[in-house]
């Protein structure tokens, strides 16, 4: 691809077709995690924290319950720095190469069109602005039902289908995924269409 992306921070991915994915899209550093072992690999988690401190990192994990359990679990472990956490849309089906489909039958990075991939990476290419944050606070994340009141869950789940977001996020991660991927009139858009 002639029009490769620079992006301001590296990327950290799952595993080596994701980077693959990317490295046609990006000219980016990509970080391989690894999947899960990255957490027993004390070189790879130092050399993350480093990343984080001195230049930020941009974490785009699959949608998926593993990706989602990655996320959460680096999130405990870089706590200094900046992690700028990319959420990819949650899409029925399975990559090429395999067989069958996960097992929770969505695409991988690895299996997402680039257009799209290019979309939720934009706000984060070099020359282009900070990342555009809708600043929902938590009171506001509650007074709009998306936490602690009744059908709080499910309201969560219809807005994260109308942004394009995992359904499966925590109602914090979800909205930190809502102040980093969306504009105020977007997430009011969505709002509305509940």
């Amino acid at each position: 691809m002639a029009n490769k992306m620079r992006l301001r921070h590296p990327v950290a991915v799952e595993g080596k077709y994701d980077k693959i994915r990317l490295s046609n899209l990006i000219e980016t550093p990509i970080i391989v995690l690894g999947g899960f072992s990255v957490f027993h690999d004390a070189q790879k988690k130092a050399l993350l924290k480093r990343i984080c401190t001195e230049n930020g990192l941009i974490l785009l994990a699959d949608s998926d319950r593993a990706g989602t359990f990655i996320r959460s679990k680096l999130k405990g472990i870089l706590t200094e720095g900046n992690v700028y956490q990319v959420y990819a849309p949650q899409l029925a089906g399975k990559e090429r190469r395999k067989q069958t489909p996960s097992a929770d039958g969505l695409l991988g990075v690895e299996g997402i069109d680039c257009e799209t991939l290019r979309e939720v990476l934009a706000p984060f290419e070099v020359g282009a602005g900070e990342p555009v944050l809708a600043g929902i606070t938590k009171a506001m994340w509650y007074a709009d039902g998306f936490s602690g009141g009744e059908g709080s869950s499910e309201r969560r789940k219809q807005l994260a289908k109308a942004l394009g977001l995992p359904d499966n996020l925590s109602s914090g991660a979800l909205l930190e995924a809502v102040n980093l991927t969306c504009s105020v009139e977007r997430y009011e858009k969505a709002k509305q269409s509940l």
